[in-house]
């Protein structure tokens, strides 16, 4: 195998196939099966999977390139793998198909919820499963434990890959005055949709974050922000746990200080008054001088025993108050913590990537954050008659000191071809020409970038498509996106429920608030939705 441009490889067979059957009803039987990876350096978190159904192969990419890559069967005909872009959903590591059988599909990455997934199966060097994308045993396994919920999965009629790229259209991360960014976060910065119909046309924005520049106070972006969000709450949860058991311990110092001068003085009377007893009934003047020696010594301890109650009956007061302090300082720091941990949530939600959507088809721009819909508005797109291609723009990496972003982009257009229509071994050698004309096209209004350039970060990614979201996408999904030229046997097939994708298509216009009867744009103009 020729060397990579940048990479050894290294090729390792090994029995990588399931002995189990797969949701396709394929003989029990384990082959060996080819799986390639880098080994001049350690692999990163995996960004995206790349499926070729062509070439019926899935390679596995983090921020510097390709780690890995590994046979596969995809579906059969009549119940093809649809050419699209999705993400993982879902993770499994002990599934069993709910459409086929209850067959075994090990290590389970579902992208779709209609049943699509990666998983461990049987291979047999060509498309035979219903509409998974089977992969060897132990690379599934392998694959399973490195990815994360919201892993970009790309499948391709061809073996495209990813190929770094700079436009002045690819968001850059915004540095906000940090008081300012923190507001933002706690506040969710974003009004309500009925405050925001309510205000008035022109209305200047709660928040002033366009004159950072022009303030002493330290620049950050809204992930660093966060960040040190989530280490203040964790603080938080340290000082009023500390708080907590400090009331505690000064309430129960002041309740057993007085309960041990008192219990002190009841056996100094116990004694007291048994010495006594001893005293009368002493006769002999040996006994009588003893049994005096024992008052004596008893009376000592009655008189050190009431001194120490006096003591405690003084302190007891000063304890209580220091309890009570304590207790009140618990209850704010207690107050502090809840609040802190939800700023918490709210920051590692904002930490997690950003996906924006557009597309040609319905001239409009879409936003999902943490699998949820939170910001549309209308775009311009010039030449909007034309094609424009389906193009996945990722962000790799922070540059320039955080306040640049890495890119590369994917492009998938159903109409490229290998050359000669053959299947190639290497991925196709991608042009970096389509997807800057495409971003050429795009013209998005400054506030909305504005807005994602507030949280974009590692991970997050831009679509731009010829096509519309298809109904897939719904509750806790990323976009999925579906090449409308390609086969689609395998979500054509799972429609005989209309139950289940009614279910998908209410959640969707549920989800941008709006009924299946009434689809028209969202709220007029610009709408968004507290992020």
């Amino acid at each position: 195998m020729p060397l990579c441009v940048r990479h050894a490889i290294i090729v390792l067979a090994a029995m990588l196939a399931t002995g189990l059957a797969g949701p396709a009803g394929a003989t029990r039987h384990r082959e060996a099966q080819p799986v390639e990876t880098v080994a001049a350096r350690p692999a990163g978190a995996p960004l995206m999977a790349i499926v070729s159904l062509s070439n019926q192969r899935v390679t596995i990419y983090d921020a510097d390139g390709w780690i890995l890559r590994a046979p596969v069967s995809s579906g059969q005909t009549g119940y093809e793998t649809p050419a699209g872009v999705y993400s993982v959903i879902q993770k499994e590591e002990e599934h069993h198909s709910n459409l086929y059988d209850d067959a075994s599909m090990p290590f389970m990455q579902r992208i779709t919820w209609s049943g699509i997934a990666l998983h461990a199966g049987p291979l047999p060097g060509y498309p035979a499963s219903h509409g998974c994308v089977r992969m060897p045993y132990e690379f599934a396994q392998r694959l399973f434990d490195m990815t994360k919920i919201g892993m970009r999965v790309i499948v391709a009629r061809n073996d495209v890959r990813p190929i770094e790229i700079d436009h002045p259209v690819l968001f850059k991360p915004k540095l906000l005055r940090a008081d300012l960014a923190l507001d933002l976060l706690t506040a969710h910065w974003d009004t309500t949709r009925a405050e925001k119909q309510a205000e008035p046309p022109g209305a200047a924005p709660k928040a002033d974050v366009s004159s950072v520049a022009n303030s002493a106070a330290p620049l950050m972006t809204l992930k660093s922000i966060a960040a040190a969000t989530m280490v203040q709450a964790n603080a938080a949860v340290r000082k009023a746990d500390a708080t907590r058991l400090t009331a505690a311990k000064l309430t129960l110092d002041a309740a057993r200080l007085v309960q041990a001068a008192e219990a002190a003085k009841y056996r100094a009377k116990a004694q007291l008054t048994a010495a006594e007893s001893a005293l009368e009934a002493a006769s002999a003047p040996v006994m009588i001088q003893s049994a005096e020696d024992v008052k004596a010594k008893a009376l000592a301890r009655l008189a050190d025993a009431e001194a120490q109650l006096a003591i405690a009956n003084g302190e007891a007061p000063l304890k209580a108050d220091a309890a009570a302090r304590a207790r009140d300082e618990a209850r704010v720091a207690e107050a502090e913590k809840v609040s802190a941990v939800e700023a918490s949530r709210e920051a590692a939600r904002m930490m997690s990537p950003v996906s924006i959507f557009i597309s040609r088809k319905t001239q409009r721009l879409y936003v999902r954050h943490a699998f949820q819909p939170v910001l549309e508005s209308p775009i311009t797109i010039h030449d909007a008659d034309d094609p424009i291609g389906t193009h996945i723009y990722t962000v790799l990496d922070y540059a320039n000191g955080g306040v640049d972003l890495r890119w590369s982009a994917v492009s998938m257009d159903s109409r490229q071809l290998s050359p000669g229509g053959r299947h190639t071994a290497e991925p196709m050698s991608p042009d970096v020409g389509p997807a800057r004309a495409a971003l050429d096209r795009i013209e998005i209004p400054q506030d909305i970038i504005d807005r994602i350039s507030e949280v974009i970060s590692p991970g997050s990614s831009l679509i731009i498509s010829d096509e519309g979201m298809s109904t897939e996408t719904g509750e806790d999904t990323d976009f999925v996106i579906l090449m409308s030229g390609e086969p689609q046997g395998a979500i054509k097939m799972r429609r005989h429920d209309p139950n289940l994708y009614g279910r998908y298509d209410r959640q969707f216009d549920r989800s941008y608030g709006r009924s299946p009867a009434y689809a028209p744009s969202f709220y007029g103009g610009n709408a968004f939705i507290p992020w």
